[in-house]
């Protein structure tokens, strides 16, 4: 399987331009944006052996970002 990134527009796709709103207007949001973009590219380092670690850790970052995720959804479907 190819290793691939998971930025939000992908993963969120119909809510495109409400991210990109949300990104310039929303300060709080812009974070938890730049974070899961941080932890994201985290997973792709380890996952192409770039960065070598404990599966444990690589656990706990897919964890992170699936939790980001969530909170960036809620915040997205709040502001609709």
């Amino acid at each position: 399987m190819p290793l691939t990134h998971h930025p939000l527009t992908q993963e969120l796709p119909e809510y495109k331009d409400a991210i990109h709103a949300l990104k310039t207007s929303n300060n709080f949001f812009h974070h938890l944006m730049e974070r899961y973009e941080a932890v994201d590219k985290h997973i792709y380092r380890i996952e192409s052996g770039e960065e070598p670690t404990s599966d444990d850790f690589v656990n706990h970052l897919g964890r992170e970002r699936l939790h980001l995720k969530d909170e960036l959804y809620k915040i997205i479907i709040e502001n609709k």
